[in-house]
């Protein structure tokens, strides 16, 4: 779970809860160790996440806004700049607690944040930890606390939960694109 919720933070598409939830119903007394080692993970991966945006993008600018890819000129590389610069602690803190693809959130930080200090690295931190744990201890605190009165629910509609929970990141990324 540690590696999953990891890489998810950086390039890896899969949400850690899909696993972070079944292991706290299969053991209810480890939830505050699963949320913490969730946590911890999930923030170490966007410090990840952050440092591919910070080393990659250099690299790579260039060549993408030479390509003239669909939403990605200069003009919308300008437009998110400024929404990072304006409401960078809530931008990824957001999409840190909600299903808002958060490692477009932590690579895009890393491309915004380069070369102005520790103060932005200090924010992303900070809302990465706030967020990403309020959002697992709640998930493990749930199953933790109440899962043996919804394992049956979930038992049922396991299939129709694994369909809400893509369509749920296929809309992250439907508002990162329309609305950034």
């Amino acid at each position: 779970m540690f590696l999953l919720a990891l890489a998810e933070s950086s390039f890896f598409p899969v949400p850690p809860d899909v696993l972070l939830a079944p292991l706290v119903l299969g053991n209810r007394k480890k939830w505050v160790r699963f949320a913490l080692s969730c946590s911890v993970a999930s923030v170490l991966g966007g410090v990840l996440g952050y440092v591919i945006g910070m080393t990659v993008w250099p690299q790579i600018a260039d060549t993408v806004f030479a390509w003239h890819l669909p939403g990605i000129g200069e003009a919308n590389f300008t437009k998110v700049a400024n929404l990072f610069e304006e409401y960078d602690f809530w931008i990824v803190f957001v999409a840190g607690f909600t299903p808002i693809p958060y490692k477009v959130i932590t690579i895009s930080a890393g491309v915004f944040f380069v070369g102005k200090g520790w103060n932005p690295f200090l924010v992303f931190l900070l809302a990465s930890a706030v967020s990403r744990s309020a959002r697992f201890f709640m998930v493990a605190g749930l199953m933790g606390v109440v899962g043996p009165t919804i394992q049956p629910i979930l038992d049922k509609y396991f299939n129709l939960a694994c369909v809400l929970l893509v369509a749920l990141l296929i809309a992250g990324f439907a508002v990162i694109k329309y609305v950034l």
